[in-house]
């Protein structure tokens, strides 16, 4: 990709080493109870701080939607951004990957820049299909990952798990709901979803499909459900409900000590499931939830992004026609393939993998197919049952 190639992901940066390196050392106990340690500045565990609710000001999940769309001649058009009529009717819950710079092992609840500008990056388009809820939750914090142990963890999901309690009994009102998270946010709703939706068939009628990226959802060789989940099986087609989107997305074949994309790596620690051999970890395309290769619909902040030449006034900025994606399998692993395709004297940049072969694309595992994962909910929304 040459000099094409740049870092335009301001916020992902800003924090985000995400919690897979820690967590691939130290799994998380099923129910693990360990109660938080709690400074005199602290929150309870059990007073549910919202960084996005409905009606909440400000909530950065509620963010202006404006986008440019930016072509490989350097056109540009607006895209316009719908709110669908079902938005009211559906919750999407919503948890956050590593962000939180504070100097403890774990983070507290009150609501600093990072975990507002990783829910306006990561959420906020969702917005147009559903009403965001999104808890803050003590996550083990980017200066803890090379020593955080087993209690750290079980704090973060804790909290995470009594958040999910309070909005379920006070907050939910039955409607159906899409869960969504990233790398130590899909880890900590992978363990939620095991010990609270997965055994209750009630929870699961209420759920749409969940969106789990960078967190190495797992299931036997050949099969769709049946490891990481019970009965939640991998989604197969768009309009399939009740089940799991789920990839890390590579620009290359994921080197042997990835992080994402094998089984029994990274966060696949955290459910307990099998290793490599006897299980694989799930790749679903977002574009054409099959083998084939599609197109990719990216959306980036277009503060944080650099195009040459193009001047971009809205918030959002798409690249059309620049990525395709395809699930591929291949010495172990399972990863979906991102592969950029500029033309001559395009102004787009693109991404790299800025923090190693082994992480991959995993920075931008959401923002790569963020239009493709919006269009999707929408569709799982009027499939719905």
């Amino acid at each position: 990709m040459g000099k094409r190639t740049a870092r335009r992901f301001g916020v992902a940066t800003l924090a985000v080493v995400i919690g897979a390196a820690v967590m691939a050392s130290v799994p998380l106990p099923v129910g693990a109870t360990v109660r938080p340690l709690h400074a005199a500045s602290d929150h309870v565990a059990s007073d549910t701080v919202w960084l996005c609710r409905p009606g909440r000001t400000p909530d950065p999940c509620a963010w202006n939607r404006a986008a440019t769309a930016v072509a490989g001649s350097g056109a540009t058009r607006a895209v316009p951004s719908r709110t669908s009529p079902n938005a009211r009717r559906f919750d999407c819950f919503y948890v956050y990957p590593t962000v939180s710079t504070e100097p403890g092992t774990n983070a507290d609840l009150d609501i600093q820049p990072a975990e507002r500008a990783a829910a306006i990056v990561q959420a906020s388009r969702f917005s147009q299909q559903c009403r965001v809820w999104a808890p803050m939750y003590r996550q083990v914090t980017v200066t803890a990952l090379g020593h955080a142990g087993t209690a750290a963890l079980a704090i973060a999901y804790t909290s995470l798990l009594s958040a999910w309690k309070d909005y379920l009994a006070h907050d939910n009102d039955g409607r159906p709901i899409i869960f969504i998270g990233h790398s130590q946010g899909s880890a900590i709703l992978i363990k939620l979803l095991q010990t609270q939706v997965d055994p209750s068939p009630s929870l699961r009628r209420r759920m749409v499909s969940a969106i789990l990226l960078g967190g190495n959802v797992q299931v036997p060789v050949g099969r769709l459900v049946g490891g990481t989940f019970r009965h939640i099986p991998a989604c197969a087609d768009a309009a399939q409900t009740r089940c799991v989107i789920a990839y890390s997305s590579f620009g290359s074949p994921p080197p042997a000590n990835s992080l994402f994309g094998r089984a029994g790596r990274g966060v696949s620690l955290l459910s307990g499931e099998g290793v490599a051999g006897s299980q694989q970890v799930v790749c679903v395309n977002p574009v054409t939830f099959s083998p084939r290769a599609g197109s990719l619909q990216p959306y980036f902040l277009s503060a944080t992004t650099r195009t040459t030449g193009v001047r971009v006034l809205t918030p959002w900025v798409t690249f059309p026609g620049l990525y395709t994606a395809q699930c591929r399998q291949s010495g172990g692993a399972s990863w979906l393939q991102v592969t950029a395709t500029p033309v001559a004297s395009d102004p787009r940049p693109t991404v790299s993998a800025s923090l190693g072969p082994q992480w991959g694309y995993h920075l931008d595992d959401v923002n790569l197919a963020l239009g493709n994962l919006v269009t999707d909910v929408g569709l799982q929304e009027a499939a719905y049952r």
